[in-house]
């Protein structure tokens, strides 16, 4: 289907894909699925209740909007404030698996903590039992695969630095250039429109 070795590093972002659309990418062997709307994950697993799915929430998470989710999904990719992680922190049941976005290309519109804070935000989250930090998630520069490349391999860096176990990194248009650091997940949108 796509060059990834293992069809488990794949989170299909689903926003892109009816209930009926999912169920097909599903069929091809996918079982992560990732949504960046709270809303549309809530209203899509219910849907999809059949199946034996693993939900990913991918998107920026806003603190007044955890309450209603957190106990709804398997995996955070955006854990980018303690803010946020209190939140977490006084509502999930069990401990959850959260990747903390790093913000390295430093564009304004684009969530995640600085590469500089990383050290002391690791330290705090120490803190909080309901938050298991498995690795870091960043997004690359849009339309340039160089400075994605360069971003990829200082999460990378960073990963190594702080001994952390994994990386979520590469999309659609730039999974190629994250295969070489061997993430855990590789978030996957656009392309299945060309497999189902």
């Amino acid at each position: 289907m796509f060059d990834i070795p293992c069809l488990d590093n794949i989170v299909c972002a689903s926003k892109y894909f009816s209930v009926e659309e999912i169920e097909k990418i599903h069929f091809l062997g996918i079982t992560n699925f990732g949504e960046n709307r709270v809303s549309s994950l809530l209203e899509k697993k219910e849907l999809l209740s059949h199946l034996n799915l693993t939900w990913h929430f991918i998107g920026h998470l806003q603190k007044n909007k955890v309450k209603l989710i957190i106990n709804e999904i398997d995996y955070l990719h955006s854990l980018d404030s303690l803010e946020l992680a209190k939140q977490i922190q006084k509502y999930r049941i069990s401990p959850l698996f959260c990747f903390i976005q790093v913000n390295l290309t430093e564009e304004v519109s684009k969530s995640g903590i600085s590469s500089n804070k990383l050290a002391s935000f690791l330290e705090e989250i120490k803190k909080y039992d309901k938050i298991k930090v498995l690795g870091l998630m960043t997004i690359g520069k849009n339309n340039d695969l160089e400075l994605t490349k360069n971003v990829f391999s200082k999460l990378n860096d960073l990963k190594n630095e702080f001994q952390l176990e994994t990386l979520s990194i590469g999309m659609s248009q730039d999974y190629h250039l994250a295969l070489p650091f061997n993430p855990k997940y590789i978030r996957i949108g656009s392309l299945f429109k060309g497999v189902i």
